[in-house]
């Protein structure tokens, strides 16, 4: 820590209450290693954070446990919000961030148009050439060569 930098102590807006139900099951957690090693430290944390046990600080905890104060305090909010269990185990997205931008139909025409011959006057397919070629045939209405490298590697 760096001398002669006064910090103030800033009023938490999550504050993590533990009942006893919640104590011993992260505790459990803590003490088999049950799970993986994020979740493992998330319950070792929050059993640091817990207003009715140790109360450490923010800085306190990124100290003993190698992490940003940042991290701990998105961890005693997720905690807040979500709840002990939904916030110890990691869910799944629902839906990716991103959607798709070709339908299963239209990749499947981009490769099968990639393992036909290249047009004349080309040795090879290139991904700009199949990219022209896709739109100018109207399997899309436009698409970027590097939609198409992509779509060229999850097959590859």
């Amino acid at each position: 820590m760096l001398r002669g930098i006064r910090r103030c102590a800033m009023r938490k807006l999550y504050i993590v209450r533990l009942t006893k139900q919640e104590r011993v099951e992260l505790q459990s957690v803590v003490k088999k290693l049950k799970g993986t090693g994020q979740k493992v430290r998330r319950a070792q944390m929050w059993l640091k954070a817990d207003a009715g046990g140790p109360n450490w600080i923010d800085e306190r905890i990124a100290e003993a446990y190698a992490c940003r104060t940042r991290t701990v305090e998105r961890l005693r909010q997720r905690f807040v919000e979500q709840g002990c269990d939904e916030a110890l185990n990691r869910v799944e997205r629902k839906q990716p961030p991103g959607e798709k931008l070709l339908t299963g139909d239209q990749e499947a025409r981009i490769i099968a148009t990639r393992l036909g011959p290249p047009p004349k006057g080309s040795n090879t397919w290139t991904l700009r050439l199949l990219a022209r070629q896709v739109v100018e045939w109207a399997i899309v209405d436009s698409v970027s060569y590097e939609t198409v490298r992509r779509t060229r590697k999850k097959t590859a």
